[in-house]
């Protein structure tokens, strides 16, 4: 009989064992638990840590940028004499076209003949037994022959045709070029014959185009100048406005202050500030001078009396003026024996030349100006200065189209009028340098109340075409049709309108209203009886609203993005709603007369609004377009899903006239000022582009145009 060793004590001991292992095995599971959270915390610092090193570093670095800007803008204005003097001087040789290889004759298809058919293909298909029948076949494939070859001489002889018209077109345009060429350099010629004879006209003409050809003058600068021509004394009078204080950077550098996570600016010493101030205005003197001097290749200056001044309030009056900051009375002789890179700039306009210059120009503390423009008489050519803005459209049209070609010499190109010779359809004749994107210009400049009409776009593209330019553009006081833009577009024509133009005359220093009203917005004017041509395209053009119902206009808007928006209207008088029914929204839907009615969009518009233009009350002169973000369907939304924006303008039939683009929103931002329609003197509307957003939404927006919302 066997004896089973263990027994009940066995058992238990196995289950004790079982225990064991078991809460071992937890206790290792606890452990490795342990470790890898302990990991996770571990690796979490570590990444925490590397965001914020990140972090600090970006903002470092942008600190840094901002300081290496700020730097940089101070390096500019201390080498703006230096960096002038080593520009190669303006000359008459530099407004010459050379005359570079053509395009070469290329026809294409038609440089090749229509190949004749060969008979050995046409032979007779099938036959039969019998004589008849192969005969049949045999003059079948004979008059298939000669159906094909009636069909290829034929060919040829239009093609030959076609090849003699377009070689005719293809030297026609070649001596189009060619004369486009001489005409150009022909009026160089006539005009560097009358900077030689000492021309009033012409010496203020060239000598304004060596001041606004010259690259060293910094982008923000001011190149307002005013100029007039002695012959007698052979004195050249310039006044030329200057740099004011804000162009030395008020900031010397940038840090970030980690603790409080905010970038300080540490202001630059006010002596530091003045001394440079002071030292640019000296610059840009001794810098007018060289450039004028150096371009002057046929001697015609024996001295330059100049004037620096800039626009600031006289302190007797408050009104806004000139104030003299630099003058001085320089001979030929004794500037060029100066070596402008090796001065002290203030030392030599005070010292070498004995010109005078403000001890306070940052204060405009004026100085005693010398001989002035006006003060020269029947020789004074004034190019552009102060005084009330002229009107546009009563401005003698010679002197508009000096303007238009100041215009492009303040933009940094050459041009010239050609008043002088046969200008061949051009009024203005520029040159764009950029080696890229430059070239030839024409220019026709319309001085017209009423709707350029199609055809003089189409004449000015005939233009461009027989002269070989790389671009036409068409400069008006007024605007441009549907027709227009629509054969303007994918051409190399480009359609300025009135407003348009009175916007870059402001933009670079010139002066020029429309009518009574200014007419100083860019945009869509939107008239009453302009002519058939109606509409407009892309840019600042004319819009007619049919006079027959004149609730015709339906202003629909569109965007991308699923932003839900209220679209609102204000009519206005200035800045200021004419009353709280005048502000038409979701809860009031029409002005008290009609005039302004939000109506059900159409046609993919996501909203709209119906306005009378000419039924608008007689005192507002503005009719401002906004969006707000729904709180109601949008309650966490802000304005960055608000893009490519656009107000459609239709007729009453619903068919679209215009797209006015709007700028996009903002995030953080929550409503927008669209753009507004400005009444003009005329009584036509101008669209000017809006932007300005808020964050408190439409409650803040309305706010600062009168309306208390409880």
């Amino acid at each position: 009989m066997s004896h089973r060793a263990g027994g009940l004590a066995g058992v238990w001991a196995e289950a004790q064992r079982q225990q064991q292992r078991q809460y071992e095995a937890r206790q290792r599971e606890r452990a490795a638990a342990q470790r890898e959270e302990r990991r996770r915390h571990q690796a979490a610092t570590r990444a925490d840590r590397e965001l914020r090193a990140q972090y600090k570093r970006e903002r470092e670095a942008e600190a840094q940028r901002r300081t290496a800007e700020l730097e940089g803008r101070v390096a500019e204005l201390s080498g703006l004499l230096v960096k002038g003097c080593g520009a190669p001087p303006f000359g008459t040789a530099s407004l010459m076209r050379e005359q570079g290889p053509l395009e070469p004759f290329a026809p294409g298809a038609l440089a090749h003949p229509v190949p004749l058919p060969d008979p050995a293909r046409y032979r007779p298909a099938g036959g039969g037994w019998s004589q008849a029948r192969r005969q049949a076949a045999l003059q079948e494939a004979r008059q298939r022959y000669e159906h094909d070859l009636r069909a290829a001489q034929y060919a040829q002889e239009q093609r030959t045709r076609q090849l003699a018209e377009y070689r005719r077109a293809y030297d026609e345009w070649a001596a189009g070029v060619r004369a486009g060429t001489q005409r150009h350099n022909d009026s160089v010629r006539a005009m560097a014959a009358g900077l030689r004879d000492g021309e009033a006209a012409t010496v203020v003409e060239y000598f304004s185009a060596a001041l606004y050809a010259s690259t060293a003058w910094p982008d923000a600068f001011p190149r307002q100048v005013s100029a007039a021509f002695d012959g007698f004394a052979g004195e050249l009078v310039l006044d030329w406005e200057l740099p004011p204080y804000e162009a030395v950077p008020e900031v010397k550098s940038v840090r970030y202050v980690a603790s409080a996570d905010e970038e300080r600016e540490v202001a630059r010493p006010v002596t530091q500030r003045r001394a440079l101030y002071r030292d640019t205005l000296a610059q840009c003197v001794l810098l007018v001078l060289r450039d004028v001097f150096a371009a002057d290749e046929f001697g015609v200056l024996r001295a330059v009396a100049l004037n620096g001044f800039a626009e600031g309030p006289d302190p007797a009056t408050g009104r806004r003026t000139r104030v003299y900051l630099a003058s001085v009375d320089v001979r030929r002789a004794d500037f060029e024996a100066l070596n402008l890179e090796l001065v002290s700039p203030v030392d030599c306009l005070v010292d070498g030349l004995r010109g005078r210059l403000s001890t306070r120009p940052e204060q405009l503390a004026a100085v005693a100006h010398g001989r002035l423009p006006g003060d020269v008489g029947a020789g004074a050519v004034v190019s552009h200065g102060a005084g009330e803005e002229p009107d546009l459209f009563e401005m003698d049209p010679l002197e508009f189209e000096e303007l238009v070609a100041e215009l492009f010499r303040a933009r940094g190109m050459r041009a010239l009028t050609t008043r002088r010779s046969g200008d061949g359809g051009v009024d203005v004749d520029a040159l764009d340098p950029d080696p890229i994107s430059g070239g030839k210009i024409v220019v026709q400049v319309k001085r017209y109340r009423n709707t350029v009409p199609p055809t003089a776009v189409r004449d000015l593209y005939g233009t461009v075409q027989d002269q070989g330019a790389n671009k036409g553009l068409l400069v008006t006081t007024s605007g441009f049709g549907n027709g227009s833009r629509a054969f303007a577009n994918g051409k190399p024509l480009q359609l300025v309108s009135g407003p348009e133009l009175v916007e870059l005359l402001h933009r670079y220093g010139l002066r020029g209203r429309l009518g009574e009203g200014g007419g100083t917005g860019a945009g869509i004017g939107v008239g009453v009886g302009a002519g058939s041509d109606t509409g407009a395209g892309p840019g600042a053009t004319l819009v007619d609203v049919p006079q027959a119902d004149p609730d015709a206009a339906t202003l629909g808007m569109v965007w991308a993005g699923q932003v839900a928006l209220d679209v609102c209207a204000l009519v206005c008088r200035g800045g200021r709603v004419l009353s709280d029914d005048h502000f038409v929204f979701f809860n009031n839907r029409r002005t008290p007369d009609g005039s302004v009615a939000m109506v059900e969009p159409s046609r993919g518009d996501r909203a709209a609004i119906r306005v009378g233009f000419d039924r608008l009350p007689p005192g507002a002169d503005r009719l401002v377009l906004v969006a707000a973000v729904d709180p109601v369907a949008n309650p966490e939304a802000d304005l960055s899903g608000f893009t490519d924006a656009g107000v459609l303008l239709r007729d009453a039939s619903g068919a679209e006239l215009d797209r006015l683009a709007v700028s996009d929103g903002r995030p953080g931002e929550t409503a927008l000022v669209l753009g507004s329609f400005r009444r003009r003197a005329g009584g036509d509307w101008d669209f000017v582009l809006g932007g300005k957003g808020y964050r408190g939404g439409l409650e803040a927006l309305v706010g600062d145009f009168g309306i208390e919302v409880e």
